[in-house]
């Protein structure tokens, strides 16, 4: 199936193009080339949708906004999913499709959020905004961002992932920058709230050594009326990278328990 509607730039669509769509919604600074390892697992039943959000990778040239980036999704689920998704998003990503979720609750048949469970309002609010405004400052140095691209390219290469989907993600770039524009939008925000006027099936999949993000789940998990927590073991804030076949496995489980395969007395 496909929609009329124009699809954006930096939208890569996989697997059936008649499946049930699973939109993946990128962390800050990364791309959506990070979910490779989730689009080469999954079985190709699935429409496995990915993009880059305002201000990275193909769509390097635009200022982050949180509220551009909503839309921005919304307009991938309508292009490129026929208006409905499960929606799986990761840090930045995962407080997207939060927003989008409570928003737009008839356009995500099942929420996965993972390592965005700490709600950024009171005192971590103002953390939030102290952090991203000496991020904006620090990240004005050119030496500042290619020493952080250095990093995040070691890191990478000490996964446990195929070369060609090192490769991929670090040829995508990483975008620092972006990181203080998408806290300053971030901050004073009240996601827990917003989590929980989401109705539909939730999954709160947060790695075990995130620590800021596990401490917040459990009341995370509580405000909303459809939502439980998971842990992968041996993962950290990106744990789709850290540990990519455990966390793919828990999002297929998730999936297939709220829309159970039909048996075959259900057509009887």
């Amino acid at each position: 199936m496909g929609s009329s509607q124009e699809r954006p730039r930096g939208v890569t669509v996989s697997g059936d193009p008649d499946g049930r769509p699973i939109v993946f919604v990128h962390g800050v600074t990364l791309t959506g080339s990070m979910w490779l390892p989730q689009v080469n697992r999954l079985p190709d039943e699935y429409r496995l949708i990915t993009f880059d959000l305002p201000g990275h990778g193909e769509r390097e040239g635009e200022t982050f906004q949180f509220e551009r980036a909503v839309d921005l999704l919304d307009r991938v689920v309508e292009s490129a999913a026929d208006g409905s998704a499960v929606v799986v998003g990761l840090s930045l990503g995962g407080y997207l499709a939060t927003s989008y979720a409570s928003r737009y609750p008839e356009k995500v048949d099942t929420l996965v959020v993972s390592g965005s469970s700490a709600n950024p309002t009171g005192l971590l609010g103002v953390l939030t905004r102290i952090v991203s405004a000496v991020s904006r400052l620090a990240t004005e140095s050119a030496l500042l961002r290619k020493g952080y691209a250095g990093l995040w390219k070691r890191l990478i290469g000490t996964l446990d992932l195929a070369p060609d989907e090192k490769r991929q993600i670090t040829d995508s770039g990483f975008y620092p920058r972006r990181f203080g524009e998408a806290g300053r939008d971030l901050a004073g925000r009240d996601f827990r709230a917003e989590f929980g006027a989401y109705p539909g099936p939730a999954l709160i999949l947060n790695g075990e050594a995130d620590l800021l993000s596990r401490r917040g789940e459990d009341a995370h998990a509580a405000a909303a009326p459809d939502a439980r927590v998971e842990v992968i073991d041996d993962a950290g804030h990106t744990a789709n990278l850290h540990q990519p076949a455990a966390y793919t496995r828990s999002v297929e489980q998730f999936y297939r328990e709220a829309f159970p395969e039909p048996s075959a007395g259900d057509d009887a």
